[in-house]
């Protein structure tokens, strides 16, 4: 195992002996993702490979493997649950997911949609078998269980719409991580969750015969990709918001009831969120801290420190001195 830019961890099972290498591979995918059953016809040397980019609760990787057969049963998930959903870009090889509610196959250039928390089997062929794959936890998209079964076996295409505008995000970022810093990693989480909540809104609104709370569920989850891809605009109010999705501010806020935080405040939330990642990172030392708020949103100092206060208990200039300290 080797670890390298942007917290990437790479793992070979050729590291190991051959008699040991599918053994290896099974507890090296219960302890990076979550425990599995795994059978092959590869078990005497098993040929796999996988590069895993942390960023932060959001998780980013490659693998090359020979055809597997993964399951996941309510034993292991009640042994131990991540609570995260799973989509995989298939890149080479072929398969099937199985749910109980659903049957799906998939090839190269599906994006393939799990769910740790739900049993499943999945099925890969092809010698051998290649992914991009993200693992994003489920409180940073919450879904009530029933959506989450219409969200969790689904096929999207990763040749248009937004499974092409995920894929290429992925695909991007895994050629080429030496192009970020582990700086980057939050940010780069903050790009990927909203793909992936506009995705599954894309998902959920796109079935005509869901209830209206279902459709109201995915209008949220879209809103919110939106709120967090404009954050820097000082124009980002309730009203711009409503208007953009052509929906009243009264609706808007409606919608936010289940939130538990107004539109207003689930904003200031992320921008001081956003603000505290820029103060507390080092490659950013030198950038004022008047700056840093009228970016995210807060162009008079004392409302920034206020509220700063209020969400952290400290300064924004203590913050960042100790956190830089911690650094040094």
């Amino acid at each position: 195992m080797n670890r390298l830019l942007l917290d990437e961890m790479v793992f070979r099972s050729e590291d190991v002996p051959a008699a040991d290498r599918f053994d290896y591979w099974t507890e090296l995918l219960g302890r990076t993702h979550a425990p599995m059953e795994l059978r092959s016809d590869h078990v005497d040397d098993f040929r796999a490979s996988q590069r895993v980019l942390g960023l932060g609760a959001v998780t980013v990787w490659a693998a090359t493997f020979q055809p597997l057969v993964f399951r996941r049963t309510p034993k292991l998930i009640r042994q131990s649950d991540p609570e995260t959903y799973h989509l995989s870009l298939v890149v080479r090889g072929s398969g099937a997911g199985v749910w109980r509610h659903r049957e799906t196959a998939y090839k190269p250039c599906d994006v393939f949609i799990n769910s740790s928390s739900l049993p499943n089997d999945v099925y890969s062929t092809g010698d051998p078998v290649q992914t991009v794959a993200l693992e994003v936890p489920k409180a940073l998209l919450p879904l009530p269980r029933d959506m989450a079964g219409r969200i969790v076996g689904a096929r999207v295409s990763a040749r248009d719409g937004m499974g092409a505008l995920l894929a290429q995000f992925l695909t991007r970022l895994i050629a080429d991580p030496a192009a970020y810093q582990p700086s980057d990693r939050p940010r780069l989480a903050t790009v990927v969750t909203p793909l992936v909540a506009a995705l599954f809104a894309h998902l959920l609104e796109a079935d005509d015969c869901l209830p209206p709370e279902t459709h109201q569920r995915a209008l949220t989850l879209r809103i919110q990709a939106f709120i967090r891809e404009h954050l820097h605009d000082p124009r980002l109010t309730p009203a711009t918001i409503a208007a953009a999705h052509h929906i009243s501010t009264s609706y808007l806020h409606r919608l936010f009831r289940e939130e538990d935080a107004t539109v207003a405040a689930w904003i200031r939330r992320l921008r001081l969120e956003a603000a505290r990642r820029d103060l507390t990172d080092p490659a950013l030392h030198a950038t004022p801290i008047h700056a840093i708020a009228t970016r995210w949103g807060f162009p008079r100092a004392t409302d920034f420190s206020r509220a700063y206060r209020a969400a952290y208990g400290t300064t924004p200039k203590d913050h960042r001195h100790q956190a830089l300290q911690r650094h040094e």
